[in-house]
């Protein structure tokens, strides 16, 4: 089953969301401010560089531009940025999408369609 972490009012989310729905596709779905993904999701995300970290920070969100972490996100140490993506679910680009296999950002169809089929 698919886990799905989006936010309700996110345009993107709604759009992959309507993807799924479309390809008859089950997940489940969790709003991200509430419940972040589990630290050992992200956590092996990052050491296995399924996604880069500049790829997994949510880089346009207002939280991420506050705490100025476009100068600081690489040189922090992994457990400071599993720790940071923790804290708060915005920091974490939306939709979040994983399985057992495969894990996403955002909403590409070719990539999509490549995962999640």
């Amino acid at each position: 089953m698919i886990q799905f972490y989006g936010h309700p009012t996110c345009t993107t989310c709604k759009i992959a969301e309507k993807w799924l729905e479309q390809e008859g596709i089950a997940y489940e779905w969790a709003n991200i401010k509430e419940t972040t993904p589990p630290r050992e999701v992200l956590r092996d995300v990052l050491e296995n560089e399924k996604l880069t970290v500049k790829r997994l920070f949510n880089t346009s969100g207002n939280l991420y531009k506050e705490l100025e972490l476009k100068d600081k996100l690489e040189s922090l140490s992994l457990d400071e940025q599993l720790d940071l993506l923790m804290s708060d679910g915005m920091l974490i680009r939306r939709p979040f999408l994983y399985d057992e296999n495969n894990v996403s950002v955002g909403y590409n169809e070719d990539t999509f369609n490549e995962l999640w089929k």
